[in-house]
C-alpha cells in the first residue's frame, strides 16, 4: 500500500492561508451581521409602518403604492433623481465610468443600458483593467526604488553625523570598502511604515476635501476614501455626482488626483502587507511542522539554510547568497540587466520570495550595486515581466523542472 506523500511548503502554505481566510471572512460575517442587522430589522419595520400609513392616509392601495415605488426604483438605476444631478453621459461623466471601470473601483451608479454598451464594456474592460494593473505595478516598482534610496540617504547621514563616514564620501566603487554601508539593509517593515502613513495622509487630505465640497461628516469622508482607494467600490457614496460645484473644474481634477494617487499607494501597501503576512505563514507551518515525518524535516532544514526569516528571528550573517543550494530561486530568474529598478516578481507572491530576499534587493538598490544575472537556460522572452505575468512564468518553469 502506497504511503501518501506529504503535503510541501507551497502546498501546506496555501491550505493555511485558505483556512485562515475562511476564518477570516466567517469572523467578519459575524460582526457585521450582529453590528448591521438590528439596524436594518428597524429600518424595515419603520418603513412597512410608514408604507401603511401613506396608504391609510391618501386612500391609496398597496399594491398601486408597490407599483409606483417598483417605477422609482427602476428611474434611480438608470440615473433619474428627484433632484437635480450631473449628466451621467456627458463627456466628464464618462470619463468618471470608464476610469471606475479600469480601476475595478466599480461603483455601479452608472451602468451601460443599452445591448451595444455591454458589449463594448466587456471587450474595454478586459484590455483597460489588464493596462491598469500593470501601471500600478510599475508604480510599486518606482515608489520602492525611491523609498530605497531616501533611506540610504537618510542612513549616510546619520554615520556622517556620527562620524563614521568620511564627509567626501560619495556613492560608487568606493563604497565597496566601507562595512558600515555593505551590511545595512532598508527595512521592509520600515517601507511599510512609510506606504502606511503616506496613505493616511493621503486619505486625511482627501476627507478634508470631500467634507468640505461634498457636505459629508469626516467619518463618512473616510470611509468613501478607503472603500474607493482599496477599489471596493460599493457605490453608496460617490463623489463629484451634484449638478454643479463652486471651482468645479478644480474639484474634479482634485478629485481625480486623489483617487488615481490613493489606489497607486494602498495597491503597494498591499503588496508590501501580503510579504509580511507570508513570513508570518512560513512561522505558523514551522511551529506545526510535523515531528514523525522524516520528509518534513529534510524540508525544514533546507528551508532553515536558505535566506527565509521569521517573525523573531534575527540575521546571523551580513552576506546573503540567494543562490543555496545549487538552484536560483525563482524571485531573482531573469533579472534584468539595467539594474535600476525592484521587480515585482520580487515582491508578490512568487512561492519562494522571503523577507531576506527582499532586504537584499532594496539594499542593492539603495547601494547602486550591479544586479547580478542570472545564468539559467530557462529563461523565454518573458523572463523579465512584472506581476502576475512574471509569476505565472516563474509557476510554470518551475513545474516543468521539479514537478
Amino acid at each position: 500500500r502506497r504511503r501518501l506523500a506529504p503535503l510541501n511548503e507551497d502546498n501546506g502554505r496555501f491550505l493555511l492561508l485558505a483556512a485562515l481566510i475562511a476564518a477570516y471572512l466567517s469572523a467578519g460575517a459575524t460582526v457585521f451581521s450582529a453590528l448591521e442587522s438590528p439596524s436594518e430589522a428597524a429600518a424595515q419595520l419603520r418603513w412597512n409602518r410608514t408604507l401603511h400609513n401613506f396608504s391609510r392616509i391618501f386612500n391609496i392601495s398597496l399594491p398601486e403604492l408597490r407599483a409606483f415605488l417598483r417605477s422609482y426604483e427602476a428611474a434611480m438605476a438608470a440615473g433619474i433623481r428627484v433632484d437635480a444631478l450631473r449628466p451621467r453621459w456627458d463627456f466628464p461623466g464618462a470619463f468618471y465610468f470608464v476610469g471606475t471601470v479600469v480601476s475595478t473601483i466599480g461603483f455601479g451608479m452608472t451602468t451601460p443600458a443599452t445591448v451595444a454598451g455591454k458589449v463594448f464594456l466587456i471587450i474595454y474592460g478586459l484590455f483597460g483593467c489588464a493596462g491598469t494593473i500593470l501601471f500600478f505595478n510599475l508604480f510599486l516598482e518606482r515608489i520602492i526604488s525611491l523609498l530605497a534610496f531616501i533611506m540610504k540617504a537618510c542612513h549616510e547621514r546619520q554615520l556622517r553625523r556620527s562620524g563614521l563616514l568620511p564627509p567626501n564620501f560619495r556613492r560608487g566603487p568606493a563604497m565597496a570598502g566601507v562595512g558600515s554601508l555593505v551590511g545595512w539593509k532598508p527595512s521592509v517593515y520600515h517601507v511599510m511604515l512609510i506606504l502606511g502613513i503616506f496613505a493616511l495622509t493621503l486619505s486625511c487630505c482627501a476627507s478634508a476635501m470631500y467634507t468640505a465640497v461634498e457636505g459629508w461628516n469626516y467619518v463618512d469622508s473616510l470611509y468613501y476614501c478607503f472603500v474607493t482607494f482599496s477599489t471596493i467600490g460599493f457605490g453608496d457614496l460617490v463623489s463629484s455626482q451634484n449638478a454643479a460645484y463652486q471651482n468645479q473644474g478644480l474639484y474634479r481634477f482634485g478629485n481625480f488626483i486623489f483617487i488615481l494617487m490613493g489606489v497607486c499607494c494602498i495597491y503597494s501597501l498591499f503588496n508590501v502587507i501580503s510579504i509580511v503576512i507570508k513570513q508570518v505563514l512560513n512561522w505558523v507551518l514551522k511551529k506545526l511542522e510535523c515531528s514523525c515525518c522524516p520528509k518534513c524535516h529534510k524540508s525544514s532544514a533546507r528551508l532553515g539554510r536558505r535566506n527565509a526569516i521569521t517573525p523573531g528571528a534575527r540575521l546571523r550573517r551580513h552576506n546573503i547568497s540567494v543562490d543555496t543550494d545549487g538552484q536560483y530561486d525563482s524571485d531573482t530568474e531573469g533579472r534584468r540587466l539595467s539594474g535600476e529598478m525592484i521587480s515585482m516578481r520580487e515582491l508578490t507572491a512568487s512561492n519562494k520570495v522571503s523577507l531576506a530576499i527582499l532586504q537584499k534587493q532594496l539594499s542593492e538598490t539603495a547601494n547602486g550595486y550591479p544586479r547580478n544575472v542570472c545564468i539559467n537556460t530557462r529563461q523565454n522572452g518573458f523572463s523579465a515581466g512584472v506581476g502576475a505575468l512574471a509569476i505565472m512564468n516563474n509557476r510554470l518553469a518551475e513545474t516543468s523542472d521539479s514537478r
